[in-house]
This record gives structure tokens, C-alpha cells and sequence, in this order.
């Protein structure tokens, strides 16, 4: 019998054969049974994991796939189990005796069903879910920041507030223009991922009220809201927090608020305080300003109770760095809240950069107060001290305690949150961070004793540039930290493109199970890198260099893992694109 014309239908042969054997595979991988007098019609894959369901259990309506035990409405393809998602459904019609298939799904996988699907992965923890949806809106051409305003809004809804997994998907979002397709995709899945442990099963956060028929000048807000900071007061400063809001203050003038009540105590929670506040603003600004107050009043949870770095014995003995900085900051108060700003030369940057890695603090100190009343802008301090940072990166140690890379990987990525907030904003109390900074690099002064040494470009074998990664390979091996740093200055001085090692370091983060400092690690070197990379001399270079090298080394020492995140992924993909995960040879 001919196929009708009219209809793109597959024919499965006659009932009879069917009814024989119980079921069939048909061209296009779909599985036709026989059950119940009824013939139906799946993908033969499993979603959860590709095995084919043919071989499987069929028993009052219920296909079962043996290897993980999932199980299948035959006639819809819906799941009693959402871990392993809906299988694909065709309808299926009889005509003379022969079976007929439609090759297209009952439910057809629109950008619609893909959010749902995000949706309820990130609600009930569900790696593969997200990995698919991810997946099917990526290839469906979805922006990215789409993708992730689900994600955003799922994490500051539930759970206790900013976290790192918010951080990890707004870090993610950010470096996206450095990645290929595959790791876009690995990005936002990661991202999305952190979001879902961190926040899925947790209640439903609910917003406070602003002050009723308020009309308050919001310079008034902005003390009350220091003065509720200052009390642990957490209530109070969200209800001002949301006045502020709602009186039509804007996202810079908000900005300042709430970071000047972080700058009030020093160096809150090991710099995370100040850095996911920065996270949370650069993802409004991927989203769109209509998720501020959602977004926004996450935030003021972190400031209940964190750990005030002043009150440390650390930072008042034996030298007490706190009366210094104080003694700073009263001067800062006599500048202006914009200047005609000078630049500082090439030379003068060098010299702050070694005075920043010193043993002499309160010099530091000294010499960046004369800097900033002299006209030196906040932004271009707070780039030396994060390139100040990542050299202690570069010269950390491998003799040193594993648990501090954690310390100078902190500093870093504060520094960078402070030069990205000083970027927008030159509020004399903001400068106060750059202080902070330069502290804790003095403080991880001996994590660099003896310090590792830097390769020298001269004296570093020549590297395949067209064959970045290499760069893998070496991080398939375990602490691999100087082999890799030699690698990638043997790259660079070999005129190697550095976007193309940009998205290799990105697939080094990506295809590991990489936990949330690696994440901020990547991403902070990514972004100070861009700003390098602006200029063409030869201090500019090198601390370009410099960025990449923190990277390279942090993720060298970091890596291999089980990898078994990404192995998710890579099954996601590999199921849309219809491959057989259990037909190969």
C-alpha cells in the first residue's frame, strides 16, 4: 500500500507483525507496541539516560525502562518519575491492516516547554532537566539572558538569599561572549545547576512592605538603611531598601547606598559580601531593572551577621592596620564626588604595583591617599590592586597549605569586584574598599615565601598555537600547576590567540566539577584581562599575562574531577541531536 501524499506518515508494517513480536523499531528511532489491543508509539531512547526503551518492560499501560527503573505512560510518554523527563509520543493510526506513525511529536519541544522544564528542574533539583532545557533553548536561539532570568529569579525567590550559586550563573552569563556554543551551553547549565542546589526545597522568600506614603530624601534612606546595617537590623534595612526603590532612586544611587553600608565594617565575610553584591547588580543589568527589588532584597540577608575583619586579630596585631585605615579615610571625606581625574603613567603604576606587594603597609597606605587627593582615579587604584592580587595567585607556592589558594583566590576576586563597582561610581566611601584590598594583599604576603616562579616567555619551549588545546591535556593529569603555567607563557609569547585560550581555560572550568571559587576565579581573570587587553604597552601586557596566568594555575590545581556534571550535559546534547548513546560499536 502507498503512503498517503497528504500525510508525511512512517509505515510500521502490518498490525500483524506488530502483535506478533509486541513491539518494532521504525525508522526516525521510534519504538511502536503493541498493548492492550492498542498500538502506541515513543522514542525509543530513554530521556533519562538513551537506553533503548524496546528493551524495557511494558505491563497495564506503564513502560519501564530496565536500567534505571524509569517509568512511562506509553499512550502520552509522561513520567512517573521526573528525574528521567517525558519521552516523545507519535500518534499512530491503522488503515487496511498496516500501521502508520507520524514522525512528529505528540507535544512538540517548543521554547515554551524548555522553561517549563527549566523550571521544574531547578524546583525539584533535576541536573539532566536543566541540561536539556538548557540545551533545547540555546539551540532554539534563545538569548542567554533569557535562559538565565529564569534561574535568577528561582534563586532570589527561594532559598535565604544571594548565594553562590547566583553568583556562579551571573559569573557565567558574563563570560559567555568568550565561550563557543558547547561551552555556553555548559555555562549556563553549571550556572543553572549551582542555582538549584543552593535553592531548590527551600520556601518561598517574601518581600517586606515599604514605608507607607513615604517621602523621604533619599539621603536620609541612605542613613537609615547604614544605621539598620550597623544594628544587624535586617528587617528595617529591607523595608528602607524597598522605599528607596519605590520613590524611583536610581540603580546607581542604590548601588551606593548599599555598598556604602558594606564599606562601613571591613572586608565583610572574606570579601564575598562586597562581591555578591557587585554579582547581583551586573545581573540586573543583564536581566533588565524590573527584577530590583526580587533581586535586590536577597542581598540584605548577608549583612545579619557576617565577620567584620577589623574585629581580627590578624588585622590589629602586630601591626595594627586598622587606626591607619581609619586615619585614611577621614581625609577621603574632603574629596569632591567627581573630579577631572589624571591618569597614572605606565612607570607610576609599576611602582604601585611593587609597593601593593611589599612588606611595608602603612607606606601603601600612605601612598594611596596622596594618589587619590593628587586626582588619581578610584577605578585605575582598584585595577592595580586586583592586578596586585592575581600576582600573588601567580606566585603562590605549591609547597603552601592546599586550603590557601582560597586565600589569595578571595582577594582577587574582591579586588575585582571593587575595581568593577569603582568603574561606575567614585563615591568617597566606596574608595574605602580599595583599602580593604590592599590589607589583604599585604596580609597574604607570605604565600608567596618562597614564591613560585614565573616562566619566562625567553626560556619556555615553543607551543603549537594552533593547537590550544593542549592546555587540556596537561590539566588531564593531577596538580599540574607548573607545567601549565610554562604552556600557556609558551602560547602567548609564541603570538598565540588569547581569546582562543580564553574559551580553552573556559572548557578547563567547565568540563569539571568545579566548586564555586573556581567559578569567580575564571570569570574575575576573564574581566580583567578585557580591561588590559585596551591598552598596547608593555605594562598593560604583561599584566594581561599576569591574569591569565592566576587562571591558568588556580584551575591547574583544581583539576581533573569526577567530571560527572558535565557528563550530563554532554548526554543532554547528544539525546537532541538524536544520537543512539547505546547503538555504538
Amino acid at each position: 500500500m502507498q503512503q498517503p501524499q497528504s500525510q508525511p506518515w512512517i509505515n510500521a508494517g502490518t498490525l500483524a507483525s506488530i502483535q506478533e513480536k509486541g513491539h518494532k523499531l521504525i525508522h526516525g528511532g521510534i519504538a511502536v507496541f503493541y498493548h492492550e489491543q492498542q498500538v502506541y508509539a515513543v522514542d525509543n531512547r530513554c530521556p533519562h539516560l538513551g537506553f533503548p526503551l524496546h528493551m524495557g518492560s511494558l505491563c497495564d499501560g506503564i513502560l519501564t525502562c530496565h536500567w534505571h527503573h524509569a517509568r512511562f505512560d506509553v499512550c502520552s510518554g509522561g513520567t512517573l518519575d521526573p528525574w528521567a523527563d517525558d519521552v516523545p509520543s507519535y500518534a499512530v493510526k491503522i488503515e487496511n491492516g498496516v500501521v502508520w506513525v507520524n514522525p512528529h511529536p505528540k507535544q512538540a519541544n517548543s521554547i515554551e516547554k524548555h522553561i517549563l522544564r527549566l523550571r521544574e528542574g531547578l524546583e525539584q533539583n533535576l541536573g539532566l532537566v536543566i541540561a536539556k532545557a538548557v540545551v533545547g533553548l540555546v539551540e532554539a536561539g534563545v538569548p542567554a539572558a533569557k535562559i538565565m532570568q529564569v534561574g535568577i529569579h528561582f534563586g532570589t525567590v527561594y532559598g535565604r538569599g544571594w548565594n553562590s550559586g547566583l553568583t556562579i550563573l551571573t559569573a557565567m552569563a558574563n563570560v559567555l561572549p568568550k565561550l563557543d556554543k558547547a561551552g555556553t551551553i555548559l555555562a549556563l547549565y553549571q550556572g543553572l545547576l549551582h542555582v538549584a542546589r543552593n535553592s531548590s526545597g527551600a520556601a518561598a522568600r517574601h518581600l517586606l512592605k515599604p514605608l507607607p506614603e513615604s517621602d523621604v530624601p533619599f539621603e536620609r534612606l541612605t542613613e537609615w538603611y547604614r544605621n539598620c546595617i550597623e544594628v544587624r537590623d535586617t528587617q528595617g534595612a529591607e523595608r528602607v531598601l524597598l522605599t528607596a526603590i519605590h520613590q524611583g532612586a536610581s540603580l546607581e544611587q542604590i548601588s551606593e547606598m548599599m555598598l556604602i553600608a558594606v564599606t562601613d565594617h571591613f572586608y565583610l565575610d572574606g570579601g564575598h559580601t562586597f562581591d555578591f553584591h557587585n554579582k547581583a547588580f551586573e545581573a540586573i543589568d543583564l536581566i533588565g531593572e524590573e527584577h530590583t527589588e526580587q533581586t535586590l532584597t536577597s542581598l540584605v540577608r548577608l549583612l545579619a551577621n557576617p565577620t567584620r575583619s577589623e574585629e581580627l586579630h590578624q588585622w590589629q596585631s602586630p601591626v595594627n592596620l586598622v587606626a591607619p585605615l581609619k586615619e585614611a579615610f577621614a581625609q577621603l571625606d574632603s574629596l569632591p564626588l567627581a573630579a577631572p581625574y589624571t591618569n597614572i603613567s605606565a612607570e607610576d603604576e609599576q611602582k604601585m604595583v611593587e609597593q601593593l606587594l611589599s612588606d611595608e603597609p602603612l607606606a601603601t597606605v600612605n601612598l594611596v591617599t596622596e594618589l587619590l587627593k593628587s586626582g588619581a582615579h578610584p577605578a585605575q587604584l582598584a585595577q592595580l590592586v586586583a592586578l596586585a592580587a592575581a600576582e600573588r595567585i601567580v606566585g603562590f607556592h605549591t609547597q603552601n597549605d592546599f586550603g590557601d589558594w582560597l586565600s589569595v583566590l578571595h582577594t582577587f576576586t574582591y579586588a575585582h569586584a571593587v575595581h568593577e563597582r569603582l568603574r561606575r561610581s567614585s563615591h568617597p566611601l566606596l574608595i574605602r574598599a580599595i583599602y580593604h584590598g590592599l590589607i589583604r594583599i599585604y596580609l597574604d604576603r607570605f604565600l608567596n615565601i618562597p614564591a613560585a616562579r614565573r616562566p619566562d616567555g625567553s626560556a619556555v619551549p615553543d607551543v603549537d598555537t594552533t593547537c590550544p588545546e593542549r592546555l587540556l591535556e596537561i590539566l588531564d593529569q593531577r596538580q599540574q600547576v607548573k607545567e601549565a603555567a610554562r604552556w600557556t607563557v609558551g602560547y602567548l609569547h609564541a603570538g598565540g590567540n588569547p581569546d582562543a585560550l580564553l574559551n580553552t581555560l573556559g572548557h578547563a572550568l567547565l568540563r569539571e566539577d568545579a566548586e564555586f571559587h573556581s567559578f569567580q576565579m575564571y570569570e574575575a581573570a576573564v574581566a580583567e584581562y578585557d580591561r588590559w587587553a585596551m591598552r598596547s604597552d608593555a605594562f598593560a601586557t604583561r599584566a594581561g599575562e599576569t591574569m591569565l596566568l592566576a587562571a591558568t594555575r588556580y584551575l591547574a590545581a583544581h583539576a581533573p574531577t569526577p567530571r560527572e556534571q558535565p557528563h550530563m550535559a554532554q548526554i543532554a546534547v547528544r539525546l537532541h541531536r538524536g544520537e543512539r548513546l547505546f547503538e555504538e560499536a
